[in-house]
């Protein structure tokens, strides 16, 4: 097993941040959280940190790649690090951010799925349908997940094994994002609808997070300082379809049992990639081409069409304290929520 990393046209996500790492030792802290072996390559799965090291600080994690094929999730993050980091360079105002939040990401998760171009592991279990967590309404077979065999999609592997990969994840969330009294977390997704989604717990249920007045919340105050970036669809997911598995639900409840007095945001970012197909109908020959952008011109307005959505979710971040709701305003909050996603129309 070699440990050189797959040619560059390959595998280009990966030898781009290694290139960040290499380039930015001042400012980023890099680690191997384990490695995957596949087509002869023993493929690392990278995290990477920044700013401030204090527990007290709130912290925010990215993270991208969990379905191999959709690589354009660990491109957008590349993209924005890519930004940051060359920003620490000379932006007094970033700086004295990133010394008051925390920064966390593992790019690439499903780097096996990733050099494989495939939604699944190299043992055909998708991720995202791997956690031990069942869902409680009627879900589509085999969307919602399935034991049936690895062969067909959605496979949910053994029950009572995590996969690798979603291990890893798991066991970094608890060890970054618990330790925090605040924490976000955002995971880069593509493939669902003509409208970039934002979704939150839950994906097992149709029942209300308990942290469904703070979602409410960040809901309004980026619509009201973004009131041009009304492409984003802030929902719970499960109002689209519910499923088996689902690692931030699993994440999501761990946490509240474990430490109820603090606050952990997981969302989802699900990029429209129906959008993509619509304006270049070729893409529907190419499996590549249903969860991604193809054409050179689209991929690059891709690239920057979210960076600022990183940005508010840094500042909203650090800044949590401003927008939070109070006891007293909590219950407004709620309502509006339940209104809005839950309650019969």
């Amino acid at each position: 097993m070699t440990s050189s990393l797959p040619p560059l046209n390959q595998f280009p996500e990966l030898h781009q941040l290694q290139q960040l790492i290499n380039q930015y030792p001042q400012h980023l802290r890099a680690e191997v959280l384990g490695h995957i072996s596949v087509k002869n390559f023993s493929l690392p799965i990278w995290s990477v940190e920044l700013g401030s090291t204090n527990p007290k600080h709130p912290a925010i994690g990215l993270f991208g790649g969990v379905h191999g094929m959709e690589r354009i999730g660990s491109q957008i993050l590349l993209a924005w690090l890519h930004n940051l980091l060359a920003r620490c360079e000379w932006d007094i105002a970033l700086q004295q951010v990133l010394t008051q939040v925390r920064i966390v990401c593992i790019p690439m998760l499903n780097v096996g799925g990733l050099l494989n171009n495939t939604r699944a592991n190299p043992q055909g279990v998708d991720l995202m349908r791997n956690a031990p967590v069942e869902a409680q309404n009627n879900t589509l077979w085999p969307l919602g997940g399935q034991r049936l065999s690895a062969k067909l999609p959605w496979y949910r592997g053994h029950k009572t094994i995590m996969e690798t990969e979603s291990s890893i994840l798991v066991n970094y969330v608890k060890q970054q994002l618990f330790t925090h009294d605040f924490s976000l977390a955002i995971d880069c997704h593509s493939g669902f609808g003509l409208r970039d989604r934002i979704w939150f717990p839950y994906a097992a249920h149709k029942t209300a997070p308990y942290h469904l007045a703070e979602a409410v919340a960040l809901r309004e105050i980026f619509n009201r300082s973004y009131p041009h970036h009304d492409f984003y669809l802030m929902e719970p997911q499960s109002l689209n379809y519910t499923t088996h598995g689902d690692l931030w639900d699993y994440l999501y409840d761990q946490q509240l049992q474990q430490q109820p007095q603090r606050v952990f945001l997981p969302f989802t970012l699900e990029m429209g990639s129906w959008l993509w197909v619509k304006k270049n109908p070729r893409q529907l020959l190419s499996l590549f081409g249903l969860f991604n952008p193809i054409l050179p011109h689209r991929l690059t307005r891709v690239l920057r069409r979210h960076l600022t959505l990183f940005d508010f979710l840094l500042h909203a971040t650090a800044s949590h304290q401003q927008w939070l709701p109070s006891q007293s305003t909590r219950k407004s909050y709620q309502a509006q929520g339940l209104e809005r996603w839950y309650l019969p129309k």
